[in-house]
Order: C-alpha cells, then sequence, then structure tokens
C-alpha cells in the first residue's frame, strides 16, 4: 500500500518541507495545524480564537482527506500556556461527538508563528 499526500485548501498550507496530511493504510495523519485562517492568512489574538481556527482547519483538511473529526482516533495538541488548558478543553469537547479520541497535551516553548496553539489528528478514512 502506497501513502497518499493530502493537499487542502481549507487548511494553512505547510510552510516547510512537510505535507499537510498523509493517508496510509486507511488512516489520515495530520501534520500539526495551526490557527491561522487559510483564505486570509490572519491570526485570533486570544487562545479561544486560535483553537476555534485549528478546529475549523482540522475540519476542512480532514474533509477534503475523506474523514472527519468524528474518525478521529489520536490528537496531540500543544499549548503555549498550560494555563490555557481549561479554555482550549471548552471549545475542543464541542468539536467530537460520540467517544473523544485518545490525547496527549503537551506545553511548549514557542510555536510556528508564535502561535498560542497547535493540533495534529490521526483519523480513520470514512470507507
Amino acid at each position: 500500500m502506497e501513502k497518499k499526500v493530502i493537499v487542502s485548501e481549507k487548511s494553512p498550507a505547510a510552510i516547510g518541507p512537510y505535507s499537510q496530511a498523509i493517508e496510509y493504510n486507511g488512516l489520515i495523519y495530520t501534520s500539526g495545524v495551526i490557527g491561522v485562517n487559510p483564505a486570509t492568512g490572519e491570526v485570533g489574538a486570544t487562545i479561544e480564537e486560535q483553537t476555534t481556527q485549528v478546529f475549523e482547519n482540522l475540519k476542512g483538511l480532514l474533509a477534503d482527506a475523506g474523514s472527519s473529526l468524528d474518525q478521529a482516533i489520536k490528537t496531540t495538541v500543544f499549548i503555549k500556556n498550560m494555563d490555557d488548558f481549561g479554555k482550549v478543553n471548552e471549545i475542543y469537547s464541542t468539536y467530537f461527538t460520540g467517544a473523544f479520541p485518545a490525547r496527549s497535551c503537551v506545553e511548549v516553548a514557542r510555536l510556528p508563528k508564535d502561535l498560542l496553539i497547535e493540533v495534529e489528528v490521526t483519523a480513520i478514512k470514512d470507507r
């Protein structure tokens, strides 16, 4: 089985030598997705705005890959400040139905473009 590169205009373009997502063996692996509006390049100032944009970007990317957040089995959340954990959880919980995916959440020193959050997802491809 070959891997398939996923490209989507519904999520920020790759800013380095990586793919937005890869499909392999019935799974979709996204790169870390940041809260940049792919249509305008704008970034919200708050953790709430950036978190919402991240999940909108992930929704679009997964849809173009033939999946959805409801098919997510694992997420990794990188946040600039662990004090934002509760705010992120509040928004995060609105984007999933049914069983939540397994998740890791870590505080990091710095993210691309000095943003506040980045999220990567592994999801099952819809059949």
